[in-house]
């Protein structure tokens, strides 16, 4: 049993695709089996399938408060918790590494997931400084829709074309917008060379 003392933040991340909004379910279903009090989150931002749940590409789901920002989120954590989930938090405001540290610190169990790249390849929103301040770091893979070896990357299309890294970060969307590709076969069109 989770002691109070014992707060944690795990992350959960990877492209696209990797599974692991159902991960993040797995762990909650496990907390709650074991009569943990849990409360889950999501972004308001994300309105994919449901403002009142998340849910995982396979259809299963869990209820979740949907939050505008960090501080909506503390202000919705009761006293007496002993786990939060979070998902998406690619798209939370950077108060969110403050505030899952800070919840840990005060013995709450606190589990996030989300997309550690966005489609160009860099950092996505808080998730570096999450997996910084992180106690344990699980990293999925899916696989490439062009070759079937191991995906780590989050390939953006548009009329089945890569879309240009001028393209905005965020645009919410699953299979009709995304593909989760290898190393080799992830594309940027205009990406600025590093050398």
């Amino acid at each position: 049993m989770l002691h109070k003392t014992n707060g944690w933040l795990e992350i959960i991340c990877g492209c696209m695709f990797s599974g692991k909004t159902e991960e993040l379910m797995k762990r909650i279903r496990q907390a709650e089996q074991n009569h943990l009090l849990v409360k889950v989150f999501k972004p308001a931002i994300d309105v994919r399938f449901s403002n009142h749940s998340i849910m995982s590409h396979n259809g299963s789901s869990v209820a979740a408060i949907s939050v505008k920002n960090a501080q909506e989120l503390l202000n919705c954590v009761p006293k007496d918790i002993d786990m939060i989930g979070i998902d998406e938090a690619q798209f939370f405001d950077e108060d969110i590494v403050s505030v899952v540290n800070m919840l840990a610190d005060q013995g709450v169990r606190v589990i996030v997931a989300g997309l550690d790249t966005n489609f160009r390849g860099d950092p996505f929103g808080p998730m570096s400084s999450l997996m910084a301040t992180s106690d344990s770091i699980t990293k999925l893979h899916a696989i490439c829709t062009i070759c079937h070896s191991t995906a780590t990357c989050t390939q953006r299309i548009m009329n089945g074309k890569p879309v240009s890294y001028d393209a905005p970060v965020i645009l919410i969307g699953a299979e009709e917008s995304y593909e989760a590709r290898c190393r080799f076969h992830h594309e940027v069109p205009n990406k600025p060379s590093l050398l």
